[in-house]
Order: C-alpha cells, then sequence, then structure tokens
C-alpha cells in the first residue's frame, strides 16, 4: 500500500487456529472429492449428497472464521475508507468517500459479561461515524486514537465518561508517551 493510506488491523490470531482451518479446508475438499468419485443419479445419492453439501458448508464456515482478519484501510490522499473481511489474499470490501474528516473519539461500550471495551471511531460528514478499533485497554485504545488524530490531522476526543466528553490536548499526551519508558 501506498504511505498514504492507514491500515488498521485487528490482532493477528493464535497459531493453532490456521493449522485447524487448513485441516477444515482439506476435509471438505475430501468431501467433494469422494461424492464426485461415487457419483450416480439414483435419488438416495442426492440425499447422501445433500448432507454431504450441508457439512461442506459448515467445515468451509468454520475455518473461514478461523483463518480471516478484520482490516480497516484509510486513503488520506483520496478522502476514503474501507472496511473488510481477509481470508488469505482475498479481500472482501468496498470503499467509502468521506467527505469531512471531523475528529476521533474513544468511548467505552459495555460487554454482556459485565466488563468493557474501548472503542475508537472517527467521526465524519457532520454526524456520521465509522467504528475504526476495539481495545480492552483504555491506553491502547487512546495511542491507537492519537495516532488516527495525528495522520488526519483532526481532534482527539476522550468520550469514555458518559455526558462527561473531553477534548484531549494531543500536545500533553505526545509528551507523556514520548517520557515513559
Amino acid at each position: 500500500m501506498k504511505n498514504n493510506t492507514l491500515i488498521i488491523s485487528e490482532n493477528n490470531r493464535p497459531f493453532w487456529q490456521l493449522p485447524l482451518a487448513a485441516l477444515l479446508f482439506t476435509l471438505s475438499v475430501y468431501i467433494i472429492g469422494k461424492n464426485l468419485y461415487h457419483f450416480n443419479w439414483s435419488n438416495d445419492y442426492f440425499k447422501h449428497l445433500s448432507e454431504g453439501i450441508k457439512s461442506i458448508v459448515l467445515l468451509v464456515l468454520v475455518a473461514i472464521g478461523l483463518c480471516s482478519s478484520k482490516r480497516v484501510y484509510i486513503d488520506i490522499e483520496k478522502s476514503r475508507f474501507k472496511k473488510t473481511l481477509e481470508v488469505g489474499p482475498l479481500k472482501f470490501g468496498k470503499w467509502q468517500t468521506i467527505k469531512n474528516y471531523k475528529y476521533v473519539s474513544v468511548f467505552h461500550k459495555p460487554l454482556t459479561n459485565g466488563s468493557y471495551t474501548f472503542v475508537v471511531n472517527l467521526w465524519y460528514d457532520k454526524n456520521k461515524h465509522f467504528e475504526l478499533y476495539s481495545k480492552d485497554s483504555f491506553s491502547g485504545a487512546i495511542q491507537m486514537g492519537y495516532d488516527l488524530s495525528e495522520q488526519l490531522n483532526i481532534d482527539l476526543l476522550d468520550a469514555t465518561i458518559p455526558n462527561d466528553f473531553k477534548w484531549i490536548d494531543k500536545e500533553t499526551l505526545k509528551h507523556q508517551t514520548n517520557t515513559e519508558p
């Protein structure tokens, strides 16, 4: 990608998930080959084939879930973004145009287990926003929001406390991160 494109990516998958996904893909290819090898025109065969197709779909969906990754591409020069689902070299997503970057916000979203995740949003075109990133730690989310706001030359908003939003002084934050070990 060019230097004017930002890529925001979720964490890498654990190592064990890729071999398991490969095994599931291989098993689905085996089922396809077995069904083609034993092909005939009987009704019993087609009943058996429909069960095989269900198994193949299930195996492939689980394998995709194990080896896929989500990324967000922001093309600064052309003022657009694309949220993708990537499975190996295949990328699924569509570019959307952004007319006006407004600011980046960080807020916390409650999870069903009672904990929180911190979400980074990019606000644009008056009232529209795009969820870019989710992180378990406040400092990680603030750092991601800061980096993005610096690249886009826009403001950063701390919206983690409901009804008490604060604009972050990026110069102070910059000096704090430079002095930490």
